[in-house]
């Protein structure tokens, strides 16, 4: 059995600063990661982010994710392993993992999890076709590898994720002829919505995707208008000839470790859906056991990142790492994810995180 004094799982925008955070004040880290690489979501990301100079702004994701994988392979506290899946989670703190096809052990003194999210999707007569695409799956295809998933691909969803990638499509000569969303508005920044608007894409709001068809692949949709019981309305269906549907419809943090944990965990919309309750410094019930990004509830890569320096400060303050500046750091820190969460655009995860305060506080 492998020791390690803190164990990230996850190596996306949370668990990069997770490592570096706690590396820098002393820790060693191990890092483990799924994919042969580092960066999670951040290499499919093309688009310039928002924010403040500590934030990246104007730099694209995936030039993020090359800057912060540097830094922490070059970093001496922090072992790295990719080709790397956690299985589970002991009573006993044992953690296990499948290294490169070969099963493993580590007991960490400190987990910080920063296992992201998975993509939600639809259900509708033959959402199975070939052509059928989550976000995610796009993005690989276009960004990471160079391969446009087809000619005329359609969007569900308008959110960021949604309205980003058909900006990605249409950079890559891809038509996108519809952009369709159940709710009564567009959840994307407007600076990207506009982009495609002026770009010729409509965006359907109050609208769903009522069946796919096609014989061996995808062909075309159906399209309805939806009520506010978003129930279809009868005599609003409308057909399109595509060869992709690409579904963006939300994420759900991926918890199931923490669960394993015993993690005290509650169902909150705002954030995505079961999440751990924590205290201030991102530490859950189980003591030493950390949350960041996504997996504590659904955010945006900037505030990801500020949450990993939180609970890789904290996990090492707690072995007695940088104490001479903890408080400093910590206090930038929250003031940073502060600004990010202000404003219309914060408004959903701020209403999610008083909901989960209101179940009590976890103190340590």
């Amino acid at each position: 059995m492998d020791k390690a004094e803190i164990l990230v799982i996850g190596s996306g925008p949370a668990g990069l600063k997770a490592a570096l955070s706690a590396a820098e004040q002393g820790a060693e880290v191990t890092l483990v990661e799924r994919d042969p690489f580092l960066g999670g979501q951040l290499v499919k990301q093309t688009h310039m982010f928002f924010g403040s100079k500590e934030q990246y702004a104007a730099e694209r994701g995936f030039k993020i994710a090359e800057k912060l994988s540097r830094e922490v392979e070059a970093h001496p506290g922090i072992r790295v392993l990719c080709d790397t899946t956690a299985l589970g989670y002991y009573d006993d703190g044992v953690v296990s993992l499948e290294v490169k096809g070969r099963f493993a052990t580590v007991k960490p003194q400190s987990l910080i999890m920063a296992t992201g999210a998975q993509e939600n999707t639809l259900m509708f007569p033959n959402c199975d076709l070939p052509g059928v695409y989550g976000a995610g799956a796009v993005q690989t295809l276009m960004n990471v590898h160079g391969i446009i998933p087809g000619k005329r691909v359609a969007m569900v969803g308008a959110g960021n994720i949604g309205v980003i990638v058909s900006y990605q499509l249409l950079q890559a000569g891809v038509e996108v002829p519809a952009i369709v969303e159940a709710l009564p508005h567009i959840g994307a920044y407007h600076v990207h919505a506009s982009k495609v608007r002026r770009m010729g894409v409509p965006i359907y709001t109050s609208h769903t995707v009522l069946s796919a068809h096609g014989k061996d692949s995808l062909e075309k949709i159906t399209m309805v208008a939806i009520d506010q019981d978003r129930q279809p309305v009868a005599g609003t269906e409308q057909e399109l000839d595509v060869d992709v549907l690409c579904i963006a419809v939300g994420l759900t943090p991926l918890t199931e470790i923490l669960f394993q944990a015993g993690c005290k965990m509650v169902y909150i919309p705002e954030l995505g859906g079961h999440v751990a309750m924590r205290s201030d410094t991102l530490e859950t019930s189980v003591p030493n056991i950390f949350v960041c990004g996504d997996v504590g509830g659904i955010e945006e890569a900037s505030a990801a990142m500020v949450e990993g320096s939180i609970a890789g400060l904290t996990a090492a303050r707690n072995f007695g790492y940088g104490k001479d500046s903890y408080e400093d750091q910590l206090a930038a820190a929250r003031r940073e994810l502060d600004s990010l969460r202000s404003g219309p655009v914060g408004e959903k995860i701020r209403s999610g995180l008083k909901r989960l305060s209101s179940f009590g506080e976890v103190t340590q």
